[in-house]
Protein backbone atom coordinates (compact mmCIF):
# COMPACT_ATOMS: atom_id res chain seq x y z
CA UNK A 1 0.00 0.00 0.00
CA UNK A 2 1.40 3.36 -1.06
CA UNK A 3 0.72 6.87 0.16
CA UNK A 4 -0.19 9.18 -2.70
CA UNK A 5 -0.01 12.94 -2.27
CA UNK A 6 -3.20 14.65 -3.47
CA UNK A 7 -1.99 18.22 -3.75
CA UNK A 8 -4.15 21.13 -4.81
CA UNK A 9 -5.65 24.53 -4.23
CA UNK A 10 -8.32 23.40 -1.79
CA UNK A 11 -9.85 26.88 -1.50
CA UNK A 12 -11.21 26.62 -5.06
CA UNK A 13 -10.93 22.91 -5.88
CA UNK A 14 -11.22 21.18 -2.53
CA UNK A 15 -14.20 18.95 -3.31
CA UNK A 16 -12.58 17.73 -6.52
CA UNK A 17 -9.35 16.78 -4.75
CA UNK A 18 -11.30 15.12 -1.93
CA UNK A 19 -13.09 13.05 -4.58
CA UNK A 20 -9.75 11.90 -6.00
CA UNK A 21 -8.42 11.13 -2.52
CA UNK A 22 -11.43 8.95 -1.77
CA UNK A 23 -11.08 7.18 -5.12
CA UNK A 24 -7.45 6.40 -4.27
CA UNK A 25 -8.46 4.99 -0.88
CA UNK A 26 -11.11 2.82 -2.52
CA UNK A 27 -8.35 1.31 -4.67
CA UNK A 28 -6.40 0.24 -1.59
CA UNK A 29 -3.90 3.07 -1.17
CA UNK A 30 -3.57 5.94 1.27
CA UNK A 31 -4.13 9.54 0.20
CA UNK A 32 -2.35 12.51 1.79
CA UNK A 33 -4.44 15.63 1.12
CA UNK A 34 -2.19 18.69 0.84
CA UNK A 35 -3.52 22.24 0.58
CA UNK A 36 -1.59 24.74 -1.53
CA UNK A 37 -4.44 27.23 -1.79
CA UNK A 38 -3.46 30.87 -1.48
CA UNK A 39 -6.61 32.94 -0.91
CA UNK A 40 -9.91 31.67 0.56
CA UNK A 41 -10.49 29.07 3.25
CA UNK A 42 -10.15 25.42 2.20
CA UNK A 43 -13.40 23.72 1.22
CA UNK A 44 -12.30 20.48 2.89
CA UNK A 45 -9.98 19.69 5.78
CA UNK A 46 -6.44 18.94 4.56
CA UNK A 47 -3.92 16.69 6.26
CA UNK A 48 -1.15 19.18 5.47
CA UNK A 49 -2.19 22.81 5.70
CA UNK A 50 -1.00 25.60 3.46
CA UNK A 51 0.67 27.41 6.35
CA UNK A 52 2.82 24.37 7.03
CA UNK A 53 4.21 24.81 3.52
CA UNK A 54 4.34 28.62 3.45
CA UNK A 55 4.33 30.01 7.01
CA UNK A 56 4.50 33.61 5.77
CA UNK A 57 1.37 33.29 3.62
CA UNK A 58 -0.83 35.31 5.99
CA UNK A 59 1.63 38.20 5.85
CA UNK A 60 1.52 38.48 2.06
CA UNK A 61 -0.72 41.02 0.30
CA UNK A 62 -4.01 39.67 -1.04
CA UNK A 63 -2.62 39.58 -4.56
CA UNK A 64 -3.35 36.33 -6.39
CA UNK A 65 -0.32 36.43 -8.67
CA UNK A 66 2.07 37.20 -5.85
CA UNK A 67 0.66 34.46 -3.63
CA UNK A 68 0.65 31.83 -6.38
CA UNK A 69 4.28 32.64 -7.14
CA UNK A 70 5.22 32.38 -3.47
CA UNK A 71 3.44 29.04 -3.07
CA UNK A 72 5.03 27.74 -6.31
CA UNK A 73 8.40 28.49 -4.73
CA UNK A 74 7.60 27.00 -1.31
CA UNK A 75 5.84 23.80 -2.39
CA UNK A 76 8.70 22.10 -4.30
CA UNK A 77 11.18 21.76 -1.41
CA UNK A 78 8.39 20.75 0.98
CA UNK A 79 7.12 17.99 -1.31
CA UNK A 80 10.68 16.88 -2.07
CA UNK A 81 11.26 16.43 1.68
CA UNK A 82 8.11 14.32 1.98
CA UNK A 83 9.34 12.07 -0.82
CA UNK A 84 12.87 11.82 0.54
CA UNK A 85 11.49 10.83 3.95
CA UNK A 86 9.38 8.09 2.37
CA UNK A 87 6.10 9.71 3.39
CA UNK A 88 4.74 9.74 -0.18
CA UNK A 89 5.31 7.40 -3.11
CA UNK A 90 3.36 9.28 -5.81
CA UNK A 91 1.64 12.60 -6.42
CA UNK A 92 -1.50 13.76 -8.26
CA UNK A 93 -3.09 17.16 -8.70
CA UNK A 94 -6.01 18.85 -10.48
CA UNK A 95 -5.68 22.44 -11.60
CA UNK A 96 -6.40 25.41 -13.76
CA UNK A 97 -3.71 27.99 -14.41
CA UNK A 98 -2.64 28.74 -10.84
CA UNK A 99 -3.05 25.22 -9.54
CA UNK A 100 -1.10 23.77 -12.45
CA UNK A 101 1.73 26.27 -11.90
CA UNK A 102 2.02 25.36 -8.20
CA UNK A 103 1.56 21.59 -8.50
CA UNK A 104 3.80 21.13 -11.54
CA UNK A 105 6.54 23.11 -9.78
CA UNK A 106 6.28 20.68 -6.86
CA UNK A 107 6.37 17.70 -9.25
CA UNK A 108 9.49 19.00 -10.99
CA UNK A 109 11.29 18.81 -7.64
CA UNK A 110 10.76 15.05 -7.53
CA UNK A 111 13.13 12.50 -9.07
CA UNK A 112 12.69 10.72 -12.37
CA UNK A 113 10.59 7.60 -11.93
CA UNK A 114 8.55 9.05 -9.07
CA UNK A 115 4.91 8.82 -10.32
CA UNK A 116 3.51 12.27 -11.14
CA UNK A 117 0.10 13.01 -12.69
CA UNK A 118 -1.24 16.50 -13.40
CA UNK A 119 -4.88 16.79 -14.54
CA UNK A 120 -5.04 20.25 -16.03
CA UNK A 121 -7.07 22.60 -18.17
CA UNK A 122 -3.74 23.45 -19.84
CA UNK A 123 -2.72 19.90 -20.76
CA UNK A 124 -3.67 20.19 -24.44
CA UNK A 125 -1.49 23.25 -25.09
CA UNK A 126 2.20 23.98 -24.66
CA UNK A 127 3.07 21.92 -21.60
CA UNK A 128 6.84 22.49 -21.72
CA UNK A 129 6.83 25.19 -18.99
CA UNK A 130 5.00 22.80 -16.65
CA UNK A 131 6.79 19.54 -17.45
CA UNK A 132 10.32 20.92 -17.77
CA UNK A 133 12.72 17.98 -18.00
CA UNK A 134 10.75 15.70 -15.67
CA UNK A 135 8.40 12.78 -16.34
CA UNK A 136 5.15 14.51 -15.44
CA UNK A 137 2.07 12.97 -17.05
CA UNK A 138 -0.23 15.78 -18.19
CA UNK A 139 -3.88 14.71 -18.54
CA UNK A 140 -6.44 17.10 -20.09
CA UNK A 141 -9.31 17.82 -17.73
CA UNK A 142 -11.66 18.41 -20.72
CA UNK A 143 -14.06 20.46 -18.57
CA UNK A 144 -12.81 23.03 -16.10
CA UNK A 145 -11.83 21.74 -12.67
CA UNK A 146 -14.91 23.36 -11.22
CA UNK A 147 -17.30 20.98 -9.51
CA UNK A 148 -18.16 17.33 -9.97
CA UNK A 149 -20.30 16.36 -12.94
CA UNK A 150 -20.84 13.40 -15.26
CA UNK A 151 -17.62 14.15 -17.19
CA UNK A 152 -15.32 15.25 -14.38
CA UNK A 153 -16.27 12.35 -12.10
CA UNK A 154 -15.33 9.84 -14.77
CA UNK A 155 -12.06 11.57 -15.67
CA UNK A 156 -11.03 12.20 -12.07
CA UNK A 157 -11.75 8.56 -11.16
CA UNK A 158 -9.66 7.44 -14.13
CA UNK A 159 -6.87 9.76 -13.03
CA UNK A 160 -6.97 8.19 -9.56
CA UNK A 161 -6.78 4.76 -11.17
CA UNK A 162 -3.86 5.89 -13.32
CA UNK A 163 -1.76 7.16 -10.42
CA UNK A 164 -2.51 3.99 -8.43
CA UNK A 165 -1.45 1.91 -11.41
CA UNK A 166 1.75 3.91 -11.77
CA UNK A 167 2.71 3.38 -8.16
CA UNK A 168 1.85 -0.33 -8.23
CA UNK A 169 3.89 -1.25 -11.31
CA UNK A 170 7.60 -1.64 -10.75
CA UNK A 171 10.17 -2.37 -13.48
CA UNK A 172 11.47 -5.92 -13.62
CA UNK A 173 14.32 -6.51 -11.23
CA UNK A 174 17.72 -6.89 -12.82
CA UNK A 175 21.15 -7.55 -11.46
CA UNK A 176 22.73 -5.54 -14.25
CA UNK A 177 24.37 -2.28 -13.29
CA UNK A 178 25.96 -1.22 -16.55
CA UNK A 179 27.53 2.23 -16.89
CA UNK A 180 25.33 4.68 -18.78
CA UNK A 181 26.06 6.55 -22.01
CA UNK A 182 23.64 9.20 -23.30
CA UNK A 183 23.23 9.95 -26.99
CA UNK A 184 21.37 12.56 -29.05
CA UNK A 185 19.39 11.51 -32.11
CA UNK A 186 17.09 12.89 -34.80
CA UNK A 187 15.23 11.14 -37.58
CA UNK A 188 18.02 12.21 -39.93
CA UNK A 189 20.73 10.62 -37.75
CA UNK A 190 18.84 7.51 -36.66
CA UNK A 191 20.99 5.02 -38.58
CA UNK A 192 24.19 6.47 -37.14
CA UNK A 193 23.04 6.48 -33.53
CA UNK A 194 21.42 3.05 -33.82
CA UNK A 195 24.66 1.47 -35.06
CA UNK A 196 26.82 3.32 -32.53
CA UNK A 197 24.41 2.26 -29.78
CA UNK A 198 24.73 -1.38 -30.88
CA UNK A 199 28.52 -1.21 -30.66
CA UNK A 200 28.50 0.51 -27.27
CA UNK A 201 26.03 -2.00 -25.86
CA UNK A 202 28.30 -4.77 -27.12
CA UNK A 203 31.00 -3.14 -25.00
CA UNK A 204 28.68 -3.57 -21.98
CA UNK A 205 27.25 -0.07 -21.70
CA UNK A 206 23.62 0.96 -21.38
CA UNK A 207 22.81 3.66 -23.94
CA UNK A 208 19.98 6.13 -23.36
CA UNK A 209 18.92 7.96 -26.53
CA UNK A 210 17.33 11.42 -26.44
CA UNK A 211 15.47 13.02 -29.33
CA UNK A 212 17.07 16.35 -30.23
CA UNK A 213 13.74 18.18 -30.16
CA UNK A 214 14.55 20.96 -27.73
CA UNK A 215 13.02 19.38 -24.67
CA UNK A 216 14.96 16.21 -25.38
CA UNK A 217 18.24 18.07 -25.39
CA UNK A 218 17.38 19.82 -22.14
CA UNK A 219 16.48 16.50 -20.54
CA UNK A 220 19.74 14.93 -21.69
CA UNK A 221 21.71 17.85 -20.26
CA UNK A 222 19.87 17.44 -16.95
CA UNK A 223 20.72 13.74 -16.80
CA UNK A 224 24.37 14.46 -17.63
CA UNK A 225 24.56 16.67 -14.56
CA UNK A 226 22.85 14.09 -12.35
CA UNK A 227 26.02 12.03 -11.87
CA UNK A 228 24.50 8.91 -13.46
CA UNK A 229 26.32 9.16 -16.79
CA UNK A 230 29.73 7.77 -17.80
CA UNK A 231 30.01 9.14 -21.34
CA UNK A 232 28.26 11.34 -23.90
CA UNK A 233 27.67 10.58 -27.59
CA UNK A 234 26.42 13.96 -28.81
CA UNK A 235 25.97 13.07 -32.47
CA UNK A 236 22.97 15.34 -33.10
CA UNK A 237 23.65 18.95 -32.13
CA UNK A 238 20.88 20.29 -34.38
CA UNK A 239 19.13 22.17 -31.57
CA UNK A 240 21.78 24.85 -31.87
CA UNK A 241 20.62 25.62 -35.43
CA UNK A 242 17.14 26.35 -34.07
CA UNK A 243 18.58 28.38 -31.20
CA UNK A 244 20.69 30.51 -33.57
CA UNK A 245 18.23 31.01 -36.43
CA UNK A 246 14.90 30.95 -34.59
CA UNK A 247 13.43 27.50 -35.17
CA UNK A 248 10.94 25.75 -32.94
CA UNK A 249 13.20 23.03 -31.47
CA UNK A 250 15.77 25.06 -29.57
CA UNK A 251 17.17 23.61 -26.36
CA UNK A 252 18.30 27.04 -25.20
CA UNK A 253 21.69 28.76 -25.02
CA UNK A 254 23.18 26.30 -22.52
CA UNK A 255 22.95 23.20 -24.71
CA UNK A 256 26.31 21.32 -24.76
CA UNK A 257 27.45 22.86 -21.47
CA UNK A 258 26.58 20.07 -19.03
CA UNK A 259 29.42 17.82 -20.26
CA UNK A 260 31.97 20.41 -19.20
CA UNK A 261 30.45 20.90 -15.76
CA UNK A 262 30.18 17.14 -15.22
CA UNK A 263 33.74 16.59 -16.52
CA UNK A 264 32.66 13.65 -18.70
CA UNK A 265 34.35 12.07 -21.73
CA UNK A 266 32.49 12.80 -24.93
CA UNK A 267 32.22 12.58 -28.69
CA UNK A 268 30.59 15.45 -30.59
CA UNK A 269 29.45 15.60 -34.22
CA UNK A 270 27.58 18.38 -36.07
CA UNK A 271 24.60 16.17 -36.84
CA UNK A 272 21.65 17.90 -38.55
CA UNK A 273 23.09 21.39 -38.26
CA UNK A 274 21.99 21.68 -41.89
CA UNK A 275 18.39 22.21 -40.82
CA UNK A 276 16.19 24.61 -38.87
CA UNK A 277 12.79 23.26 -37.79
CA UNK A 278 9.45 24.97 -38.27
CA UNK A 279 5.88 23.68 -38.17
CA UNK A 280 3.48 23.73 -41.10
CA UNK A 281 4.62 25.75 -44.14
CA UNK A 282 2.45 28.71 -43.16
CA UNK A 283 4.25 28.91 -39.80
CA UNK A 284 7.59 29.85 -41.39
CA UNK A 285 8.36 33.55 -40.82
CA UNK A 286 8.05 35.65 -43.97
CA UNK A 287 11.64 36.81 -43.63
CA UNK A 288 12.74 33.33 -44.72
CA UNK A 289 10.51 33.08 -47.81
CA UNK A 290 13.47 32.93 -50.24
CA UNK A 291 15.28 30.12 -48.43
CA UNK A 292 15.52 26.43 -49.34
CA UNK A 293 12.91 24.22 -47.62
CA UNK A 294 12.18 20.53 -47.31
CA UNK A 295 8.77 19.30 -46.16
CA UNK A 296 9.64 16.50 -43.76
CA UNK A 297 5.95 15.81 -43.10
CA UNK A 298 2.74 17.90 -43.07
CA UNK A 299 3.58 19.25 -39.60
CA UNK A 300 7.36 19.77 -40.02
CA UNK A 301 9.08 22.13 -42.44
CA UNK A 302 12.88 22.13 -42.54
CA UNK A 303 14.96 25.10 -43.72
CA UNK A 304 18.53 24.66 -44.96
CA UNK A 305 21.13 26.60 -42.96
CA UNK A 306 23.30 29.01 -44.94
CA UNK A 307 27.11 29.15 -45.07
CA UNK A 308 27.03 32.23 -42.83
CA UNK A 309 24.85 30.49 -40.26
CA UNK A 310 27.06 27.42 -40.40
CA UNK A 311 30.13 29.53 -39.72
CA UNK A 312 28.44 30.90 -36.61
CA UNK A 313 27.36 27.40 -35.57
CA UNK A 314 30.89 26.09 -35.92
CA UNK A 315 32.21 28.81 -33.63
CA UNK A 316 29.43 28.18 -31.09
CA UNK A 317 30.08 24.45 -30.92
CA UNK A 318 33.82 25.00 -30.61
CA UNK A 319 33.26 27.47 -27.78
CA UNK A 320 31.18 24.91 -25.85
CA UNK A 321 33.57 22.01 -26.54
CA UNK A 322 36.64 24.03 -25.58
CA UNK A 323 35.29 24.09 -22.01
CA UNK A 324 35.37 20.28 -21.72
CA UNK A 325 38.13 19.22 -19.31
CA UNK A 326 37.75 15.47 -19.94
CA UNK A 327 38.78 13.74 -23.19
CA UNK A 328 36.60 14.77 -26.15
CA UNK A 329 36.76 14.01 -29.87
CA UNK A 330 35.01 15.87 -32.69
CA UNK A 331 34.01 13.83 -35.75
CA UNK A 332 33.16 15.41 -39.10
CA UNK A 333 31.22 13.46 -41.77
CA UNK A 334 32.43 15.10 -44.99
CA UNK A 335 29.72 13.34 -47.01
CA UNK A 336 26.86 15.12 -45.29
CA UNK A 337 25.66 15.86 -41.76
CA UNK A 338 22.19 14.37 -42.26
CA UNK A 339 20.31 12.01 -44.59
CA UNK A 340 19.08 14.89 -46.73
CA UNK A 341 22.44 16.69 -47.02
CA UNK A 342 24.16 13.69 -48.59
CA UNK A 343 25.18 14.05 -52.27
CA UNK A 344 22.00 14.10 -54.34
CA UNK A 345 19.88 15.05 -51.33
CA UNK A 346 17.73 18.18 -51.19
CA UNK A 347 19.99 19.86 -48.61
CA UNK A 348 23.31 18.90 -50.21
CA UNK A 349 25.38 22.10 -49.97
CA UNK A 350 29.16 21.55 -49.88
CA UNK A 351 29.84 25.27 -49.33
CA UNK A 352 27.65 25.41 -46.23
CA UNK A 353 29.20 22.22 -44.81
CA UNK A 354 32.70 23.49 -45.56
CA UNK A 355 31.94 26.72 -43.68
CA UNK A 356 30.78 24.71 -40.67
CA UNK A 357 33.78 22.39 -40.67
CA UNK A 358 36.28 25.23 -41.12
CA UNK A 359 34.80 27.24 -38.26
CA UNK A 360 34.89 24.20 -35.98
CA UNK A 361 38.47 23.22 -36.84
CA UNK A 362 39.84 26.73 -36.59
CA UNK A 363 38.17 27.51 -33.24
CA UNK A 364 38.79 24.30 -31.29
CA UNK A 365 41.59 23.95 -28.78
CA UNK A 366 44.70 22.53 -30.39
CA UNK A 367 44.65 19.44 -28.16
CA UNK A 368 41.14 18.34 -29.16
CA UNK A 369 41.25 15.63 -31.85
CA UNK A 370 39.19 16.24 -34.99
CA UNK A 371 38.56 13.11 -37.06
CA UNK A 372 37.27 13.43 -40.62
CA UNK A 373 35.28 10.73 -42.39
CA UNK A 374 34.64 10.79 -46.13
CA UNK A 375 31.11 9.38 -45.90
CA UNK A 376 27.72 10.55 -44.70
CA UNK A 377 26.91 10.77 -41.01
CA UNK A 378 24.72 7.67 -41.32
CA UNK A 379 27.41 5.47 -42.84
CA UNK A 380 28.10 2.47 -40.57
CA UNK A 381 31.80 3.28 -40.66
CA UNK A 382 31.16 6.77 -39.28
CA UNK A 383 28.97 5.35 -36.52
CA UNK A 384 31.73 2.87 -35.66
CA UNK A 385 34.29 5.67 -35.54
CA UNK A 386 32.09 7.59 -33.10
CA UNK A 387 31.60 4.56 -30.85
CA UNK A 388 35.28 3.63 -30.82
CA UNK A 389 36.32 7.23 -30.14
CA UNK A 390 33.97 7.41 -27.16
CA UNK A 391 35.21 4.09 -25.74
CA UNK A 392 38.78 5.37 -26.11
CA UNK A 393 37.90 8.63 -24.33
CA UNK A 394 36.13 6.80 -21.50
CA UNK A 395 39.20 4.61 -20.97
CA UNK A 396 41.52 7.62 -21.08
CA UNK A 397 39.33 9.47 -18.61
CA UNK A 398 39.32 6.52 -16.20
CA UNK A 399 43.13 6.47 -16.33
CA UNK A 400 43.41 10.13 -15.34
CA UNK A 401 44.05 10.99 -11.67
CA UNK A 402 40.93 12.21 -9.80
CA UNK A 403 40.27 15.93 -10.01
CA UNK A 404 40.26 17.89 -6.75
Amino acid sequence: MATIAVLGTLDSKGHEHAFVAEAIRSLGHQALLIDVGCLGDPQVVPQIARHDILPSLADLPLDRGLRVAAMAEAAPPYVARLAAAGRIQAIISLGGGGGTAIASAAMRALPLGFPKLMVSTLASGNTAPYVGVKDIVMMPSIVDVSGLNRISRKLFAQAAGAICGMVQVAPPETSEAKPVIVASMFGNTTDCVTEAKRLLEAADYEVLVFAATGQGGKTMESLIESGLVSGVLDITTTEWADQLVGGVLSAGPHRLEAVGRARLPAVVAPGCLDMVNFGTPDSVPATFRDRLFYHHNPQVTLMRTSPEENTALGHILADKINAYPAPVTVLLPLGGISVISAPGGPFHDPAADAALFHALRSSLRADIPVLEHPGNINDPAFAAACAHALLHNIAAHAAQPPQP
